[in-house]
């Protein structure tokens, strides 16, 4: 319970200045009676006073204590500024206490808000004995205890600030208001004061403003080398300048203001600046600090290193092209000892060198090849005596080595010799079946530029839109011609219908097609085997082989097909898209043999100029001859070619071919330098130019 203390008069007072003239005062006794007293606190001053001797005060308390005994009223010693004590004093008054019967002493200092409230709650306990008796504490025990007290206040009073105050820009007068109801606020200002809380409160407040400078300060270094690198990218304009000399060149840069802002007021951590969160330009005058200075030399230094380090890949190209130990196919490790010296290793790391070599030894080889193609044409009659459909053998071989080996075309290739008799064999193939896959300048070949050069001149996007109406009535049917010998033909039919839906629709990429077969497998000049009937339009041929016989009759009948159209009128059939397939025959064990038949027909569709599928593999798809997904690579290539077929046969109306005015017959080199790029457009750019019937 809450006690009331009250001092109706006080006998004597001195003020701080007035300690220790005591007796320059005069003293007065109590007066009986006329003072209505319950009890007495004996304050004795324990710490070491100026002009002041403590066993003189201890004679006055004595003195004073026997006055106040006379009244029979409890006393209790109170030794004050025990924060400043005395060690003998304390224990001077101490024993004085002991001396005394009954004497209770309580070590206080009301500077530290020690034991005060202890002092009077042991008064109160002996005025009124119905109290519970209070537990005198030492005053070091009382002030460790306190201290705990204070800063267990004090971090749940910090806790709170932190929670409410996200801002350095809060005030205390809003804050404190917010914190009024709060318990941790409350008790710490009942231990420490108001000031104190509000000391801890601007220090939060100062530590959340400098973390939020110090955000943007790394910011701003964050972006000054990028702004270096936009602004002064160049070693020349800065290596020698000074720093006052750079400030002002950055100043007269057109993009300056993009990445700087000139306050008027500095430093820009002290100006309203730093709360501009919208503005991200780096305030000028942090070029004057000492991180910014860094920064600038790191700058300075990245160039200088940059262009020493480009000056070294310049001087290693110089070296890989003016070395003769460097020649095609040397790998790097033969030829890094030739070529490296200890300025290479001391600025790059070797996995640069190694992709410039790389780099190099592709530029080389492309020119060796060249090379080597350009020795082969001057040699072509070295390649005239071989038969039409086979590899030279190894003897050929070796007498074509011979004869060029002596020269250094040849040699070139001499680490590439794999490379070498593959550019050989391509050159062969090329003899015998020249066309645009097996041209050696391909993919630069005339014959491919023409056609694309064609294609967007004709076949533009705009063009597909408008001709959509005419694709659409015709595009979701297949005509399929299956031409093969021996059951063959007939035999995958019954296949592919078993993939079908019950009214024969096939579904590609999630469309449904309606899918016509004709299976071919006798002369096709008989109406009965012909590719075309009144009711039946192909839009593509399927040729299955499984022997050098059944191959031959695909090739002859192709030929027989193409030649019953030539003069006509719609003469389609000789555009008509083909694709072979070698039938694997069940149980065949022979793989020479069927290396054989693969090699055969991919020279004989290299001929027809045909897509060549290579034979399924074995296990896939039981007791088919060719598996699901060719049929499907088959069908949808015939979609494509369709579509494009359509879109030629949309312009041929326009005129036949005897009616146009001028008739060019051009011959082109591939891979000369003045190509078809240059020729063609103008004469394709003309408006009266207009595609012949057949594309």
């Amino acid at each position: 319970a809450a006690t009331k203390l009250a001092s109706a008069e006080k006998l004597m007072y001195f003020c701080t200045d007035q300690l220790g003239l005591e007796q320059d005062f005069e003293q007065k006794q109590m007066p009986d009676g006329k003072l209505l007293v319950d009890g007495f606190l004996l304050c004795v001053d324990v710490s070491r006073g100026m002009n002041r001797n403590f066993d003189d005060q201890l004679k006055f308390v004595s003195n004073l204590y026997n006055q106040l005994a006379k009244t029979k009223k409890p006393v209790v010693v109170v030794l004050t500024k025990c924060d400043e004590g005395v060690e003998r004093y304390i224990r001077d008054a101490h024993a004085f206490a002991l001396s005394k019967k009954n004497l209770q002493v309580v070590e206080t200092s009301a500077r530290s808000n020690v034991n005060v409230d202890l002092a009077f709650g042991t008064l109160v306990q002996l005025v009124d004995k119905s109290r519970g008796k209070a537990k005198i504490i030492p005053y070091f025990e009382a002030l460790k205890q306190q201290s705990q007290q204070i800063a267990a206040a004090k971090d749940k009073y910090e806790w709170l600030v932190g929670r409410i105050v996200k801002s350095h820009n809060e005030a205390w007068s809003n804050v404190s208001r917010k914190m009024l109801p709060s318990p941790e606020y409350q008790d710490y200002v009942y231990l420490e004061g108001t000031q104190k809380a509000k000391k801890l409160f601007l220090q939060h407040v100062h530590r959340l403003k400098q973390e939020h400078i110090e955000r943007r300060r790394k910011m701003y270094l964050a972006l000054l080398p990028q702004a270096f690198d936009a602004l002064i990218p160049d070693l020349d304009e800065i290596d020698h300048l000074g720093r006052g000399k750079v400030e002002k060149l950055l100043e007269a840069k057109p993009d300056f203001l993009k990445w700087f802002v000139v306050l008027e007021e500095t430093p820009w951590d002290a100006t309203s600046h730093v709360d501009n969160v919208e503005n991200e330009r780096i305030p000028f005058d942090l070029m004057e600090t000492q991180p910014a200075e860094q920064l600038y030399e790191a700058h300075l230094e990245k160039l200088r290193n940059e262009r020493k380090r480009a000056e070294m890949r310049r001087a290693f190209r110089e070296n890989l092209e003016t070395s003769p130990f460097v020649t095609p196919g040397k790998p790097w490790e033969e030829a890094r000892s030739f070529i490296m010296n200890e300025d290479f290793y001391m600025w790059l790391e070797e996995s640069v060198y190694m992709d410039i070599y790389s780099k190099h030894q592709k530029q080389i080889i492309d020119k060796a090849k060249e090379e080597f193609q350009e020795l082969l044409l001057e040699y072509s009659e070295l390649f005239y005596e071989l038969e039409l459909d086979a590899k030279p053998s190894k003897e050929k071989m070796g007498v074509i080595q011979d004869v060029l080996g002596e020269e250094q075309r040849f040699k070139a290739l001499q680490k590439l010799q794999a490379e070498r008799d593959a550019l050989i064999l391509k050159h062969i193939h090329f003899v015998y079946h020249p066309t645009k896959e097996t041209c050696p300048s391909c993919p630069g070949c005339v014959d491919s530029k023409v056609e694309q050069l064609l294609g967007s001149r004709f076949i533009r996007p705009s063009e597909r839109n408008q001709k959509n109406l005419l694709l659409d009535s015709n595009i979701d049917r297949i005509n399929l011609v299956i031409l093969g010998k021996d059951g063959l033909a007939r035999e995958l039919a019954n296949e592919i219908r078993a993939l079908c839906t019950n009214d024969d629709k096939y579904v590609i990429e999630g469309k449904m097609y309606e899918l016509s077969l004709r299976p071919i497998e006798g002369n096709v000049r008989l109406p009965v085997n012909a590719f075309q009937t009144p009711t039946f339009q192909p839009h593509g041929c399927l040729c299955l082989y499984n022997s050098k016989e059944s191959l031959s009759y695909v090739v002859e009948s192709i030929e027989k097909s193409r030649e019953s159209t030539v003069g006509r009128r719609e003469n389609h059939l000789v555009h008509l898209p083909l694709t072979l397939v070698l039938v694997n025959k069940r149980g065949d064990t022979s793989g020479e043999t069927l290396h054989s038949l693969i090699q055969q027909g991919q020279q004989i569709a290299s001929k027809l100029q045909c897509v060549f599928l290579d034979p399924a593999s074995a296990g896939i798809g039981y007791g088919r001859n060719i598996n699901e997904k060719q049929i499907s690579q088959v069908l949808k290539g015939l979609l494509d070619s369709k579509r494009n077929l359509n879109l030629v046969s949309c312009t041929s109306s326009l005129k036949e071919l005897a009616d146009v005015d001028l008739r060019i017959v051009m011959c082109l080199m591939c891979g000369d330098p003045f190509g078809a790029d240059d020729v063609l457009p103008p004469l394709l750019q003309a408006q009266a130019c207009r595609p012949a019937p057949g594309g």
